[in-house]
């Protein structure tokens, strides 16, 4: 019997219908039933008889394991355990059914003698045959094996150590060997029992001070009311979630939340704060004030108000604060070196406004946060950040020690370890898991952590791998779901993600997707692995699957736009690669990235929106009216970031492209657009320039009605009026700008024209018998909408300054 891994990878392309060569640690087995005797005492017929009765047998035997009977050679039998069908227990299912044949060969008048073995082999997809070292020692080992017994080859006995009872035979010489093969002689067999126990607790080591300090930052959160920020550094697999998870297991009467940063975070700002929030109560079930509570629910796509980029952090740390006062809230942020700049904003608001609540802000990052945040903390009293440093030489023993127990251990294994991990604990943990697999503790110490990681998961079975595999392409975090549908001829999936369980890969998760199970990546870094092992080919046509079905089972995540369009991105990008664009999958990644920037814009998030605006541009050639769209979005969004420059090249590609498309609509609005900028950069632009422009504009375009070309014409007449120093012209041009965005639905064009619009009744020659009851009407029209109130309660002290009030 040949237990062996199916040589294909789920989806692999360039394996299928392949003859491929791997390393396997599965079983072997050939039966060999020598009837001699029985031929030379029965009849020729009776003796068909009994050979088809054993034949059928043994091959239900196998079968009924999950083996499959390879070839029949005389009367002996060899089958095969993992092709097609992987499970991770093969070799224990290998040696059951060998004891099932044995004990049901008495009954058919024969002995058998029965040998497995694990090794190396070739199996070609058409025929399923296998050869190789490893058939040829399970033959060996049969011949050497006495009537009635079963010999397991050194690799297949490590393999199912603690479900059997063996002894050593002597060393025997076997033919094609050069060096002889002590096997182990099968005496009990348990049924219950697995395969090996894996032991794999992973204690915390070297890490009593920091630990210590996190304890003492909730303390102090909890004794002074206060809010506390603790950022934790360190390099990939230092340790980080590790003394996390040793802090947070310490915790009593808290409420603990997490919120991660994704890899591809580029304009998922909110990301975390999302998933923070939709851990804690409801916020209407907190009580929070109304403008709060509009803020949150527009967070979570629940409302369509405006809401400011200055409003969210507010309200989000009015619903922390809430929450915290009935238990000390600990929110925990996983790799926020990931994080957009308004999402460093954000922790930083609460942890510098936030009063009378028990808050522990915990940040994990890489060094290179410092990077793009050199201030982070800095200059906080409730700040504190540290460093996790490797293990020194002594701890790294000390965890190697406590990890590895009494099992067996070269000597020379623990310096070979050291000197590769460097200090860093996942990779002594995973060389440890890697020394057990083996079963003899002779392992070659990969150089980097990532050859580590790759050499563990190719000791994987090649379904569980496949599995993995898959989870990979949806993140740090994956759902079960996802993995079905990237694997659809895969019939065991949560069989699977079981076993990566106990193989400590990946652990359950909270779903974010209602009806799901989740998982996470024990660490980042075997995620990546994993990832890092597909063909890109491979990649391309899964990132494309999941975006096709986040689409249909994601509709409810407030930024499903950024997630599907990064994975509809990397598809597009994989196949361009390798001279394989598909121009249609770049407009559908295109489309939602568009999608997410105009939703960024909307919540005043330029950055986000440049980013992902710009991404989309430079998937597809901007043509036609969207085309013209895209890139006067994407010229907001520059302007917004300040990047003056890009935004004013932008606009004139879009005239420029208008024009092409003889869309006078589009072209107008465009260079009304790039005029507007150029009253403020160009010293050469003038006033009249200006309002000429504008005024035609506005001539061509009322007879069309379009609301969102006749907003942007407006805009430049107010930019002229104001280069004039005439306000009363300002505050009419400012009137239809907002009328004109109202309509067309641009809230952002409109709350800014009503900002600005209260200002100038106050500057300008109205007088305070007009100008106030109209500012205390706007003020009363815009209740709810804080930043909008801010900008109208101005006006309103000053007109009552003059009234001396």
């Amino acid at each position: 019997m040949r237990a062996s891994r199916s040589l294909r990878r789920l989806g692999d392309p360039e394996l299928i219908g392949a003859a491929v060569v791997r390393f396997v640690h599965d079983g072997l087995s050939e039966l060999r039933s020598r009837s001699t005797e029985l031929g030379e005492s029965v009849d020729p017929e009776a003796l068909r008889s009994q050979l088809a009765r054993y034949f059928g047998e043994m091959k239900a035997i196998v079968e009924r394991h999950g083996g499959t009977v390879e070839k029949f050679i005389g009367d002996a039998v060899m089958a095969v355990f993992g092709v097609p069908q992987v499970h991770e227990d093969d070799a224990l299912r290998a040696v059951r059914a060998a004891v099932e044949m044995r004990d049901a060969l008495p009954e058919l008048g024969v002995q058998a003698r029965i040998g497995l073995n694990t090794g190396e082999v070739v199996v070609g997809t058409s025929e399923r045959l296998a050869t190789g070292d490893a058939v040829n020692v399970a033959a060996r080992l049969e011949q050497a094996a006495a009537r009635g017994e079963i010999l397991l080859g050194p690799e297949t006995a490590s393999l199912v150590r603690d479900a059997v009872d063996t002894e050593p035979t002597e060393p025997l010489e076997l033919k094609g060997k050069s060096e002889p093969v002590v096997a182990q002689r099968l005496l009990i067999l348990r049924e219950k029992a697995p395969a090996f126990a894996r032991r794999f607790d992973a204690p915390l080591v070297g890490r009593d001070r920091e630990l210590r300090r996190l304890q003492e930052a909730f303390a102090q959160a909890v004794d002074d009311r206060s809010c506390q920020l603790f950022t934790v550094l360190g390099s990939a697999g230092v340790g980080k979630s590790r003394l996390t998870a040793e802090f947070l297991g310490s915790l009593e009467d808290a409420t603990v939340v997490r919120g991660r940063c994704l890899p591809y975070g580029e304009g998922i700002t909110y990301w975390p704060v999302i998933e923070v929030l939709k851990q804690l109560p409801p916020a209407r079930e907190l009580g929070l004030e109304p403008a709060a509570l509009a803020a949150i629910e527009q967070l979570l796509g629940e409302e369509q108000a405006s809401t400011s980029s200055e409003e969210i952090p507010w309200a989000v740390r009015k619903l922390l604060e809430t929450a915290a006062e009935s238990a000390p809230v600990v929110a925990v942020f996983d790799d926020i070196h990931w994080a957009e700049p308004t999402f460093h904003d954000l922790l930083e608001h609460v942890a510098d406004l936030s009063r009378e609540a028990p808050l522990l802000l915990l940040c994990m990052a890489r060094p290179e946060l410092l990077d793009i945040r050199p201030n982070w903390g800095g200059g906080k009293l409730n700040a504190t950040t540290i460093l996790l440093e490797p293990l020194s030489s002594a701890e790294s023993d000390e965890l190697l020690e406590r990890l590895l127990g009494e099992g067996p251990f070269d000597p020379d294994l623990k310096q070979r370890i050291r000197d590769a991990a460097e200090g860093n604990p996942l990779f002594v943990e995973e060389m440890v898991a890697l020394v057990e697999a083996s079963g003899d503790g002779q392992v070659t110490v990969p150089g980097t952590i990532q050859a580590l990681l790759a050499a563990r998961l190719d000791q994987l079975e090649p379904a569980e791998r496949g599995v993995l595999e898959r989870g990979s392409i949806e993140g740090r975090v994956f759902h079960r779901g996802a993995v079905q549908a990237l694997a659809p001829e895969e019939t065991q999936v949560e069989r699977r993600l079981t076993g990566l369980v106990r193989k400590e890969l990946v652990r359950p998760d909270k779903a974010q997707l209602a009806g799901e199970d989740a998982y996470r990546f024990r660490h980042l870094l075997i995620r990546d692995a994993a990832y890092d092992a597909l063909p890109k080919a491979t990649r391309g046509e899964l990132h494309e699957l999941f975006a096709t079905w986040l689409e249909t089972h994601g509709a409810e995540l407030v930024e499903v736009d950024e997630i599907v369009g990064y994975h509809l991105e990397q598809a597009y990008r994989y196949r361009a690669e390798l001279g394989q664009a598909d121009e249609s999958l770049g407009r559908r990644a295109a489309s939602r990235l568009w999608a997410a920037g105009r939703r960024s814009l909307a919540v005043d998030d330029g950055n986000a929106a440049a980013k992902l605006t710009g991404r989309a541009a430079t998937l597809v050639e901007p043509a036609g009216p969207e085309g013209v769209e895209l890139l006067l979005d994407l010229a907001t969004a520059n302007e917004y970031c300040g990047d003056l420059h890009g935004a004013d090249a932008r606009r004139e590609e879009a005239v420029e492209l208008a024009r092409a498309v003889g869309d006078r609509v589009m072209e107008l609005r465009a260079l009304c657009e790039l005029s507007r900028l150029r009253t403020t950069t160009d010293a050469s632009f003038t006033a009249d320039e200006a309002l000429d422009l504008g005024r035609e504009a506005v001539r061509e375009l009322e007879p069309l009605g379009d609301d969102r070309a006749l907003a942007a014409a407006w805009s430049l007449i107010g930019m002229g009026e104001n280069l004039r120093g005439t306000w009363q012209g300002v505050e009419s041009a400012l009137e239809n700008v907002a009328e004109h965005a109202r309509r067309a639905g641009d809230r952002r064009r409109a709350t800014e024209a009503l900002h600005l619009l209260s200002a100038s009744l106050f500057w300008g020659p109205t007088p305070l018998s007009i100008g106030l009851p109209r500012v205390e009407a706007m003020l009363e029209d815009i209740r709810g909408d804080r930043w909008l109130e801010s900008w109208a309660i101005r006006p309103v002290v000053g007109f009552y300054g003059m009234q001396g009030r």
